[in-house]
């Protein structure tokens, strides 16, 4: 729903690869903003600023040297919208972090969790 998950690999990709690189996210389903998003960015001193969750049909440019997916729905999409052309589709099995329950904390520890694994994710692969 591109609420959670892409959005954080987004603005830390943002923050990490050299300015220039083009970077977007998008969902397979519409989603709403997500504010443990917001909470557990902001610990790391980021932001989604006015970003709100996008569809794929949504995005500016369809031109892409890497796509990475975080869910098995957007790796097949993915996959099927990249059939006929030359970009690479990397799949980063990422847990979604809604499926959390417990106190506050507990959820937030969660999304930590999911933002840190993307942050390496980031930091090894692309940075």
């Amino acid at each position: 729903m591109n609420a959670i998950r892409s959005p954080m690999a987004e603005v830390i990709a943002r923050a990490t690869l050299p300015r220039g690189t083009y970077i977007a996210s998008a969902g397979v389903r519409p989603g709403k903003r997500d504010p443990f998003v917001d909470a557990v960015l902001s610990e790391i001193g980021l932001d989604l600023a006015e970003r709100q969750p996008q569809m794929l049909e949504e995005l500016e440019d369809d031109y892409f040297d890497l796509i990475v997916t975080l869910a098995p729905e957007a790796h097949h999409q993915a996959l099927e919208r990249t059939r006929s052309t030359a970009v690479s589709v990397e799949y980063w099995p990422t847990p979604d972090p809604t499926v959390a329950t417990g106190t506050r904390e507990q959820i937030l520890a969660a999304y930590r969790q999911v933002r840190e694994m993307i942050r390496q994710r980031i930091e090894d692969r692309l940075a």
